[in-house]
Protein backbone atom coordinates (compact mmCIF):
# COMPACT_ATOMS: atom_id res chain seq x y z
CA UNK A 1 0.00 0.00 0.00
CA UNK A 2 1.06 3.57 -0.76
CA UNK A 3 1.47 6.57 1.74
CA UNK A 4 -1.03 8.96 -0.12
CA UNK A 5 -2.12 12.64 0.64
CA UNK A 6 -4.73 12.74 2.49
CA UNK A 7 -6.55 15.78 1.19
CA UNK A 8 -10.05 16.64 1.12
CA UNK A 9 -10.76 19.52 -1.17
CA UNK A 10 -8.34 21.93 -2.54
CA UNK A 11 -9.57 25.45 -4.21
CA UNK A 12 -6.90 27.92 -5.81
CA UNK A 13 -7.34 31.39 -5.55
CA UNK A 14 -6.50 34.75 -7.46
CA UNK A 15 -2.32 35.41 -6.82
CA UNK A 16 -2.66 37.50 -4.05
CA UNK A 17 0.86 39.67 -5.57
CA UNK A 18 -1.35 42.90 -6.89
CA UNK A 19 -2.91 43.38 -3.60
CA UNK A 20 -0.81 45.00 -0.92
CA UNK A 21 -2.79 44.13 2.29
CA UNK A 22 -3.34 40.23 1.13
CA UNK A 23 0.21 39.94 2.82
CA UNK A 24 -1.11 41.44 6.09
CA UNK A 25 -4.46 39.43 5.81
CA UNK A 26 -2.64 36.06 6.37
CA UNK A 27 -0.47 37.11 9.06
CA UNK A 28 -4.25 37.70 10.74
CA UNK A 29 -5.73 34.57 9.96
CA UNK A 30 -2.59 33.00 11.41
CA UNK A 31 -4.52 32.04 14.70
CA UNK A 32 -2.83 29.60 15.85
CA UNK A 33 0.54 32.08 16.39
CA UNK A 34 -1.36 34.32 18.87
CA UNK A 35 -2.99 30.91 20.29
CA UNK A 36 0.59 29.42 21.01
CA UNK A 37 1.97 32.86 22.33
CA UNK A 38 3.97 32.67 19.28
CA UNK A 39 5.79 36.26 19.47
CA UNK A 40 6.81 35.73 23.42
CA UNK A 41 8.48 32.77 22.52
CA UNK A 42 10.33 34.39 19.47
CA UNK A 43 11.86 36.57 22.01
CA UNK A 44 13.69 34.03 23.40
CA UNK A 45 14.65 31.91 20.25
CA UNK A 46 13.92 32.10 16.62
CA UNK A 47 15.18 28.47 16.13
CA UNK A 48 18.52 29.68 14.84
CA UNK A 49 20.88 26.96 13.50
CA UNK A 50 18.72 23.95 13.53
CA UNK A 51 17.82 22.03 10.16
CA UNK A 52 14.19 20.50 9.75
CA UNK A 53 13.93 17.90 6.90
CA UNK A 54 11.16 17.64 5.44
CA UNK A 55 10.05 14.61 3.46
CA UNK A 56 7.08 15.42 2.11
CA UNK A 57 5.98 16.85 -1.81
CA UNK A 58 9.31 19.10 -2.09
CA UNK A 59 9.55 22.99 -1.12
CA UNK A 60 8.50 25.89 -3.05
CA UNK A 61 11.01 28.67 -2.76
CA UNK A 62 7.64 31.24 -1.94
CA UNK A 63 8.90 34.66 -0.80
CA UNK A 64 7.72 34.49 2.82
CA UNK A 65 9.97 30.76 2.79
CA UNK A 66 12.57 31.16 0.41
CA UNK A 67 15.52 32.29 2.92
CA UNK A 68 15.49 29.73 5.05
CA UNK A 69 15.17 26.88 2.13
CA UNK A 70 18.07 24.30 1.68
CA UNK A 71 19.44 22.52 -1.31
CA UNK A 72 17.68 18.95 -0.66
CA UNK A 73 16.90 16.28 -2.94
CA UNK A 74 14.05 14.63 -5.06
CA UNK A 75 14.59 11.02 -4.20
CA UNK A 76 11.60 10.42 -6.95
CA UNK A 77 13.23 11.47 -10.17
CA UNK A 78 16.63 10.63 -8.61
CA UNK A 79 18.42 14.73 -9.20
CA UNK A 80 17.06 18.08 -8.79
CA UNK A 81 17.38 19.62 -5.15
CA UNK A 82 13.66 19.09 -3.79
CA UNK A 83 12.81 23.12 -4.11
CA UNK A 84 9.90 21.88 -6.95
CA UNK A 85 6.12 21.24 -5.41
CA UNK A 86 3.04 20.06 -7.40
CA UNK A 87 1.23 19.76 -4.77
CA UNK A 88 1.37 22.64 -2.02
CA UNK A 89 1.48 20.24 0.86
CA UNK A 90 5.23 20.15 1.45
CA UNK A 91 5.44 23.92 1.23
CA UNK A 92 2.21 24.74 3.48
CA UNK A 93 4.23 22.51 5.81
CA UNK A 94 7.47 24.42 5.80
CA UNK A 95 6.09 27.73 6.04
CA UNK A 96 4.24 26.00 9.39
CA UNK A 97 7.64 25.43 10.52
CA UNK A 98 10.37 28.68 8.87
CA UNK A 99 8.18 30.35 7.05
CA UNK A 100 10.04 34.12 7.53
CA UNK A 101 7.09 36.25 6.02
CA UNK A 102 7.46 40.09 5.04
CA UNK A 103 8.25 42.28 8.46
CA UNK A 104 4.58 41.96 9.82
CA UNK A 105 3.16 40.60 6.85
CA UNK A 106 3.30 37.46 5.50
CA UNK A 107 3.13 33.43 6.49
CA UNK A 108 5.01 33.53 9.56
CA UNK A 109 6.64 30.33 11.30
CA UNK A 110 6.49 28.98 14.47
CA UNK A 111 11.02 29.05 13.98
CA UNK A 112 11.58 31.79 11.19
CA UNK A 113 15.21 31.44 11.58
CA UNK A 114 15.67 27.62 11.61
CA UNK A 115 16.00 26.53 7.62
CA UNK A 116 14.17 23.46 6.25
CA UNK A 117 15.96 20.53 4.13
CA UNK A 118 13.24 19.98 1.36
CA UNK A 119 12.65 15.99 0.38
CA UNK A 120 10.89 15.31 -2.37
CA UNK A 121 9.28 11.58 -1.26
CA UNK A 122 5.99 12.06 -2.76
CA UNK A 123 5.23 14.41 -5.55
CA UNK A 124 1.31 14.45 -5.90
CA UNK A 125 0.84 13.34 -2.35
CA UNK A 126 1.72 9.90 -2.91
CA UNK A 127 4.64 7.56 -1.23
CA UNK A 128 5.91 4.35 -0.25
CA UNK A 129 7.36 3.23 2.62
CA UNK A 130 10.86 2.89 0.96
CA UNK A 131 10.87 6.57 -0.14
CA UNK A 132 10.20 7.51 3.14
CA UNK A 133 12.54 5.42 4.72
CA UNK A 134 15.31 6.87 1.87
CA UNK A 135 13.84 10.41 3.18
CA UNK A 136 14.86 9.85 6.41
CA UNK A 137 18.18 8.57 5.74
CA UNK A 138 18.75 11.38 3.42
CA UNK A 139 17.89 13.77 6.18
CA UNK A 140 20.32 11.49 9.08
CA UNK A 141 23.17 11.81 6.45
CA UNK A 142 22.66 15.62 5.88
CA UNK A 143 22.75 16.20 9.76
CA UNK A 144 19.22 17.72 10.10
CA UNK A 145 18.33 17.82 14.07
CA UNK A 146 14.50 17.40 13.03
CA UNK A 147 12.48 15.25 11.03
CA UNK A 148 8.88 15.97 10.12
CA UNK A 149 6.89 13.67 8.89
CA UNK A 150 3.64 15.03 7.85
CA UNK A 151 2.29 11.45 6.71
CA UNK A 152 1.58 7.85 7.51
CA UNK A 153 0.90 4.39 6.70
CA UNK A 154 2.14 0.96 6.70
CA UNK A 155 5.80 0.00 7.53
CA UNK A 156 8.22 -2.23 6.41
CA UNK A 157 11.82 -3.62 7.81
CA UNK A 158 13.55 -0.39 5.89
CA UNK A 159 11.43 2.47 7.08
CA UNK A 160 11.94 1.01 11.14
CA UNK A 161 15.77 0.79 10.31
CA UNK A 162 15.60 4.27 9.19
CA UNK A 163 13.93 5.51 12.37
CA UNK A 164 16.20 3.59 14.55
CA UNK A 165 19.38 4.86 13.14
CA UNK A 166 17.94 8.24 12.42
CA UNK A 167 17.08 8.28 16.48
CA UNK A 168 20.22 6.82 17.88
CA UNK A 169 21.99 9.57 15.77
CA UNK A 170 20.17 12.19 18.26
CA UNK A 171 17.98 13.35 15.62
CA UNK A 172 14.34 14.14 17.15
CA UNK A 173 11.45 12.56 14.63
CA UNK A 174 7.85 14.04 15.04
CA UNK A 175 4.83 12.26 12.89
CA UNK A 176 1.34 13.23 12.20
CA UNK A 177 -1.60 10.65 14.07
CA UNK A 178 -3.62 10.44 11.49
CA UNK A 179 -6.94 12.14 10.10
CA UNK A 180 -10.52 10.48 10.89
CA UNK A 181 -12.94 9.00 8.98
CA UNK A 182 -9.70 7.13 7.28
CA UNK A 183 -7.89 6.44 9.92
CA UNK A 184 -8.77 4.66 12.88
CA UNK A 185 -5.81 4.84 14.85
CA UNK A 186 -2.11 6.04 15.00
CA UNK A 187 -0.15 5.40 12.01
CA UNK A 188 3.62 4.79 11.52
CA UNK A 189 5.67 6.37 12.39
CA UNK A 190 3.59 8.36 14.98
CA UNK A 191 3.34 4.62 16.28
CA UNK A 192 7.09 4.25 17.02
CA UNK A 193 7.56 4.47 20.85
CA UNK A 194 10.30 6.70 19.91
CA UNK A 195 8.87 9.09 17.98
CA UNK A 196 7.06 12.34 19.02
CA UNK A 197 3.28 11.64 17.80
CA UNK A 198 1.04 14.81 17.16
CA UNK A 199 -2.62 14.81 17.31
CA UNK A 200 -4.99 18.21 16.92
CA UNK A 201 -7.20 20.53 18.42
CA UNK A 202 -9.32 23.30 17.41
CA UNK A 203 -9.84 26.79 17.45
CA UNK A 204 -11.66 26.51 21.08
CA UNK A 205 -8.78 24.18 22.16
CA UNK A 206 -10.31 21.23 22.66
CA UNK A 207 -10.02 17.90 20.11
CA UNK A 208 -10.25 18.38 16.72
CA UNK A 209 -13.03 15.84 15.61
CA UNK A 210 -10.58 15.09 12.37
CA UNK A 211 -7.81 13.94 14.42
CA UNK A 212 -7.60 10.09 15.44
CA UNK A 213 -6.82 9.02 19.21
CA UNK A 214 -4.81 6.57 20.40
CA UNK A 215 -2.36 5.33 23.41
CA UNK A 216 0.61 6.41 21.24
CA UNK A 217 -0.49 10.21 21.07
CA UNK A 218 2.22 12.69 23.22
CA UNK A 219 1.19 15.91 21.90
CA UNK A 220 -1.50 18.16 20.57
CA UNK A 221 -1.23 21.48 18.91
CA UNK A 222 -3.60 23.68 16.54
CA UNK A 223 -5.02 21.33 13.31
CA UNK A 224 -8.00 23.42 12.15
CA UNK A 225 -8.16 26.48 9.38
CA UNK A 226 -4.51 26.45 9.48
CA UNK A 227 -2.62 29.22 7.23
CA UNK A 228 0.60 29.05 5.36
CA UNK A 229 2.53 28.98 2.25
CA UNK A 230 1.41 27.24 -1.00
CA UNK A 231 2.43 27.03 -4.46
CA UNK A 232 3.18 29.25 -7.02
CA UNK A 233 3.66 32.19 -4.28
CA UNK A 234 0.05 31.90 -3.04
CA UNK A 235 -1.19 30.98 0.17
CA UNK A 236 -3.45 27.74 1.91
CA UNK A 237 -5.46 26.99 4.29
CA UNK A 238 -5.26 23.83 5.94
CA UNK A 239 -6.95 20.97 8.30
CA UNK A 240 -5.33 18.13 9.80
CA UNK A 241 -2.86 17.16 12.10
CA UNK A 242 0.12 17.31 9.08
CA UNK A 243 -0.56 21.36 9.99
CA UNK A 244 -0.35 19.97 14.34
CA UNK A 245 2.98 18.04 13.54
CA UNK A 246 4.32 21.05 11.65
CA UNK A 247 3.51 23.59 14.10
CA UNK A 248 5.38 20.95 16.75
CA UNK A 249 8.43 21.04 14.45
CA UNK A 250 8.78 24.22 14.28
CA UNK A 251 8.54 24.14 18.88
CA UNK A 252 11.03 21.48 18.65
CA UNK A 253 13.54 23.52 16.88
CA UNK A 254 13.46 26.88 19.01
CA UNK A 255 14.09 23.85 21.71
CA UNK A 256 17.12 22.75 19.50
CA UNK A 257 18.07 26.20 19.14
CA UNK A 258 18.15 27.09 22.54
CA UNK A 259 19.50 24.58 24.43
CA UNK A 260 22.19 22.78 21.55
CA UNK A 261 23.53 20.46 23.70
CA UNK A 262 20.46 18.90 24.72
CA UNK A 263 19.68 15.17 23.32
CA UNK A 264 16.87 14.48 21.21
CA UNK A 265 15.47 12.68 23.91
CA UNK A 266 15.38 15.40 26.30
CA UNK A 267 14.26 17.56 23.69
CA UNK A 268 10.89 15.12 23.59
CA UNK A 269 10.78 15.31 26.74
CA UNK A 270 10.51 19.08 27.46
CA UNK A 271 7.67 19.70 25.04
CA UNK A 272 5.75 16.83 26.94
CA UNK A 273 6.93 18.11 30.14
CA UNK A 274 5.69 21.83 29.67
CA UNK A 275 2.48 20.39 27.73
CA UNK A 276 -0.80 21.73 29.09
CA UNK A 277 -2.66 18.71 30.37
CA UNK A 278 -6.14 19.02 28.53
CA UNK A 279 -8.99 16.31 29.27
CA UNK A 280 -8.80 13.74 31.85
CA UNK A 281 -5.85 14.67 34.49
CA UNK A 282 -3.04 12.85 33.18
CA UNK A 283 -2.26 11.18 29.73
CA UNK A 284 -4.79 10.78 27.64
CA UNK A 285 -5.80 9.19 24.87
CA UNK A 286 -6.95 12.47 22.56
CA UNK A 287 -4.65 15.40 24.11
CA UNK A 288 -1.81 12.94 24.91
CA UNK A 289 0.35 14.83 27.60
CA UNK A 290 -1.02 18.33 26.77
CA UNK A 291 -1.28 21.27 24.28
CA UNK A 292 2.42 22.64 23.90
CA UNK A 293 3.04 25.76 25.33
CA UNK A 294 5.83 26.86 23.26
CA UNK A 295 7.39 29.85 26.67
CA UNK A 296 7.02 27.33 28.91
CA UNK A 297 9.30 24.81 26.72
CA UNK A 298 11.77 27.44 26.31
CA UNK A 299 12.14 28.99 30.06
CA UNK A 300 10.86 26.34 32.53
CA UNK A 301 12.45 24.16 34.71
CA UNK A 302 12.61 20.80 33.43
CA UNK A 303 13.97 17.83 35.51
CA UNK A 304 15.75 15.34 33.24
CA UNK A 305 14.30 12.18 32.08
CA UNK A 306 14.61 9.35 35.13
CA UNK A 307 13.14 12.26 37.83
CA UNK A 308 9.25 11.59 36.99
CA UNK A 309 8.46 12.53 40.57
CA UNK A 310 9.94 16.10 40.24
CA UNK A 311 7.34 19.03 39.00
CA UNK A 312 7.56 21.04 36.21
CA UNK A 313 8.33 24.54 37.34
CA UNK A 314 6.79 26.74 34.01
CA UNK A 315 6.81 30.32 33.67
CA UNK A 316 4.22 32.31 35.88
CA UNK A 317 2.19 35.11 35.19
CA UNK A 318 0.22 34.36 32.06
CA UNK A 319 -2.35 32.22 31.57
CA UNK A 320 -1.96 29.15 28.91
CA UNK A 321 -3.35 29.98 25.35
CA UNK A 322 -4.50 26.10 25.80
CA UNK A 323 -6.58 27.41 29.11
CA UNK A 324 -9.03 29.47 26.44
CA UNK A 325 -10.28 29.45 23.19
CA UNK A 326 -8.65 30.86 19.96
CA UNK A 327 -11.58 33.31 19.35
CA UNK A 328 -13.11 34.26 15.81
CA UNK A 329 -10.63 36.51 14.41
CA UNK A 330 -9.66 34.41 11.79
CA UNK A 331 -10.97 32.69 9.95
CA UNK A 332 -8.18 19.03 2.19
CA UNK A 333 -7.34 16.24 -3.15
CA UNK A 334 -9.62 13.06 -2.44
CA UNK A 335 -8.40 10.97 0.46
CA UNK A 336 -7.00 7.64 -0.88
CA UNK A 337 -5.47 5.30 1.79
CA UNK A 338 -1.55 3.84 2.27
CA UNK A 339 0.75 6.19 3.33
CA UNK A 340 -0.85 9.88 3.49
CA UNK A 341 0.42 13.06 4.40
CA UNK A 342 -2.02 14.37 7.38
CA UNK A 343 -3.15 17.63 5.73
CA UNK A 344 -7.09 18.74 5.00
CA UNK A 345 -6.22 21.61 2.59
CA UNK A 346 -9.17 23.38 2.81
CA UNK A 347 -8.13 26.40 0.57
CA UNK A 348 -4.91 27.30 -1.11
CA UNK A 349 -4.84 30.79 -2.00
CA UNK A 350 -3.16 33.40 -3.64
CA UNK A 351 -4.93 36.22 -2.23
CA UNK A 352 -4.50 35.56 0.27
CA UNK A 353 8.95 10.92 26.24
CA UNK A 354 7.10 10.55 28.78
CA UNK A 355 6.23 12.18 31.36
CA UNK A 356 3.27 11.14 33.81
CA UNK A 357 2.75 14.02 35.70
CA UNK A 358 1.41 16.97 33.35
CA UNK A 359 0.82 20.55 33.70
CA UNK A 360 -2.74 21.97 34.12
CA UNK A 361 -3.99 25.32 32.93
CA UNK A 362 -4.82 26.34 36.57
CA UNK A 363 -1.56 25.43 38.50
CA UNK A 364 0.13 28.13 40.25
CA UNK A 365 2.32 30.55 38.87
CA UNK A 366 5.99 28.73 38.83
CA UNK A 367 9.32 30.44 38.66
CA UNK A 368 10.89 31.07 35.75
CA UNK A 369 14.18 29.68 34.63
CA UNK A 370 16.10 31.92 31.31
Amino acid sequence: MAFTALTITATLLPSADPLADDAARIRRDQWHLRYLKTAEAQSISQGEGVVVALPDTGVSPHPDLARNLLPGTDLTAGEGNGQRDRNGHGTGMAGLIAAHGKGREGALGIAPKARILPINVSPQGESTADLMAAGLEFATKRGARIVCISSGGPANDRLRAAVKTALQADVVIIAAAGNTPDDSGVLYPAADKGVLAVAGIGRDGAHAPISVSGPEIDVVAPAVDIYSTSINGKYRKGTGTSDATAIVAGAAALVRSKYPHLPAAEVVHRLTATAVDKGPPGRDDQYGYGVIDLVAALTADVPPLGFEGATVTPPGGATSAAAQPAGGDGDGDAAVRGWVTLGVIVAAGGGFLVWRRRRRADDPPPRISR
